[in-house]
């Protein structure tokens, strides 16, 4: 097989997402603060766009605020008063850990746990990286 029908096959068996120039933008949160509560309106979308479990992405901002929450159906509720920059900010840190390929800086990747391990995998260029479990 020549080299240009080889590297016909392999781009086409890449995901579409790859080929893509549009920028990756992670929304900015939106909400207010309730009393002595942050509530995050629009966290559950933000998880949604970096293709994440909401779940592990609450476990990390509010490890990294040092503060006490939960998600509800009307979204996160920080147990303190928050500053959007600042969860926007520990958003941002969650995204260039668990979310952004630290070889092509694309954000297709997943979370994969392979025995007690965890790793970032790229769908683009295939870079394969343990990141921290503990969160």
């Amino acid at each position: 097989m020549d080299y240009e029908k080889a590297l016909k096959r392999a781009r086409g068996s890449l995901p579409e997402s790859v080929f893509e120039k549009e920028r990756f933008e992670i929304p900015k949160v939106k909400g207010h603060i309730e009393g002595n509560k942050t509530i995050i309106t629009n966290f559950r979308q933000i998880a949604s766009v970096l293709g994440r479990q909401v779940e592990h992405l609450q476990k990390f901002v509010l490890k990294e605020l040092a503060a006490p929450g939960d998600l509800r159906p009307s979204g996160l509720v920080i147990g303190t008063k928050m500053a959007a920059s600042r969860v926007n900010d520990k958003i941002k840190q969650y995204a260039d850990e668990f979310v952004f390929c630290p070889e092509c800086g694309k954000p297709d990747t997943k979370l994969i746990k392979e025995g007690e391990f965890l790793y970032l995998r790229c769908e683009a260029c295939g870079a394969k990286k343990p990141v921290k479990s503990k969160i």
